[in-house]
């Protein structure tokens, strides 16, 4: 019993870091200046340094990624 339930969140946690580290690429790629504007220009150095966390926080930065723009 114990294994099953060990094995289920074994699978949940590699599949939410798959997913994260799918869509990690093309944020730090595209995305990453549309959420920090101060992060437009970083070199890659900077970008693979926040790709543990972006990859930890991928539904955050997907959802940031894809709000609509404010006008200011």
């Amino acid at each position: 019993m114990i294994v099953n339930v060990v094995n289920g969140a074994l699978l949940t946690f590699a599949i939410y870091v798959a997913i994260g580290s799918i869509l990690a690429v093309p944020f730090l790629i595209f995305g990453i200046g549309r959420v920090d504007h101060a992060a437009k220009d970083a070199p890659w150095t900077f970008r693979v340094l926040v790709l543990p966390g972006v990859i930890a926080l991928w539904p955050l930065m997907l959802r940031r990624w894809l709000r609509p723009r404010r006008i200011s």
